[in-house]
């Protein structure tokens, strides 16, 4: 049996004049083993580099036991925030981060320096710890919502215990694809994104699927983070896979055939 690698996914939302509540997505290059052609949200591994940004107090505020309570784990649970903020600036350009100083804004300003350290990174060439310090910015926890947990079934070649957060984009920053692991980026409302899926053309994977059905229901983003803010309990998604003749598919807990 294959052990799920932990992951931290972000949906980035803002609002949008026409069609309420906008979240980005990324297609991923075809040539990918893993979902090749799929429209995903930012968001990949944590790495052991995101736990050691975790535990400086000068490079992320939040408060430990608040994580720790929110993910079920008993310790480290800010390294999936640190995780969800890195993959989102590696793969979307979009840093969501604050400036050290007092007046702790988010950091809005020079998109080319952003791009410039995004490439650097993305070359291997920095680490992201040393953005942050190089810098001065730190991740406020607060800006990242949890949302969702999912675990990809067993028998899957890969699996992934993934925790989605939601946070609204900064003012200024559009975001765009890497043109390597992703090819497309769109700011897209939640039901054209599904409208898309429906008539084929987009590919989407069940967890993607299912969140932006959730985040559908919400017409502006003030209502969606009101929603956040409620104390609510993110219920862990655990689907099964059911082989049937040459192909199987997958239920989820509820289903009939679960």
């Amino acid at each position: 049996m294959i052990t799920p690698r932990e992951a931290a996914t972000i949906m980035l939302v803002k609002d949008a004049p026409v069609s309420g509540v906008e979240v980005f997505m990324l297609k991923r290059n075809l040539q990918l083993d893993f979902v090749g052609g799929a429209y995903v949200f930012p968001g990949g591994a944590v790495d052991a580099s995101d736990a050691e940004v975790a535990a400086d107090s000068t490079l992320i505020r939040g408060s430990s036991s608040d994580a720790n309570t929110a993910l079920g784990v008993e310790d480290g649970a800010l390294r999936f925030w640190v995780a969800a903020v890195r993959e989102c600036f590696e793969e979307s350009g979009i840093m969501l981060a604050r400036s050290g100083s007092s007046d702790g804004s988010q950091v809005n300003g020079n998109i080319e320096r952003l791009e410039s350290l995004r490439n650097l990174l993305n070359q291997g060439k920095i680490s992201f710890g040393d953005i942050l310090k190089s810098e001065s910015m730190v991740i406020e926890a607060d800006d990242l919502a949890y949302f969702a947990h999912w675990i990809t079934p067993e028998g899957a070649p890969r699996r992934y215990d993934t925790r989605f957060f939601i946070a609204m984009a900064p003012v200024g920053q559009l975001g765009e694809h890497d043109n390597s692991e992703t090819v497309e980026s769109t700011w897209i409302s939640p039901q054209e994104a599904l409208e898309r899926h429906q008539r084929g053309e987009y590919e989407l994977v069940l967890p993607t699927k299912k969140n932006l059905e959730a985040i559908s229901r919400f017409e502006t983003v003030e209502t969606l983070f009101a929603y956040l803010k409620t104390d609510r309990q993110v219920v862990r998604v655990a689907p099964r896979m059911i082989h049937e003749g040459n192909g199987t598919r997958v239920v989820l807990p509820g289903d009939p055939d679960f």
